[in-house]
């Protein structure tokens, strides 16, 4: 995994960020999620965030991340808010929920829209992973089906581990191919 993000949703979350920060150091990014607001993002950057993401086109918001030097993945759900979302400068379109579309769509999206770098998140799986990125995303965003409740429950962090084998060795396997 090269990016965790901290969705605003996790209970202390900026606090959270700031000490991923502190103890991943250089081995991986760490970003913020489910930002809402201009204020949530100034916080969350303070905190040490090195992305930002919108699960909602929040276009405002680009300028503060690109202000800091920080990536933002705006979210969209239509065609016209991908396009929106890349018109005011977001690095990554994020689509949300991916899995009411699915890979199909996000390929027909990018029939008319190729410059747009979609980032499908919600209901990826490690078995779906492939034809997201065949489809043309640079990358996908994956949460509960990799940090499940029981995996953080459990304290699992084998289980985390292997299971975050398995979805890079799937992306892994879907480029090759």
């Amino acid at each position: 995994m090269h990016a965790i993000e901290i969705t605003m949703t996790t209970p202390n979350a900026i606090k959270a960020i700031g000490t991923a920060r502190e103890m991943l150091g250089s081995r991986a990014l760490v970003g913020v999620g489910t930002v809402l607001t201009a204020e949530t993002c100034h916080a969350a950057i303070i905190a040490g965030a090195e992305f930002v993401v919108t699960p909602i086109c929040r276009t405002e918001l680009v300028d503060i991340a690109h202000a800091a030097g920080r990536a933002i993945m705006l979210g969209a759900y239509t065609p016209t808010e991908a396009q929106i979302a890349h018109e005011a400068g977001a690095d990554f379109i994020k689509i949300f929920p991916a899995d009411t579309l699915g890979p199909g769509y996000i390929k027909g999206l990018r029939a008319p829209l190729p410059h747009l770098r979609i980032v499908p998140t919600g209901g990826i799986e490690e078995h779906n992973l492939g034809a997201y990125l065949k489809a043309g995303c640079p990358a996908v965003g994956v949460g509960s089906s990799l940090v499940s409740s029981k995996i953080l429950q459990e304290s699992d962090w084998p289980g985390l581990t292997a299971r975050a084998a398995a979805f890079v060795e799937a992306a892994h396997a879907a480029r090759q191919g």
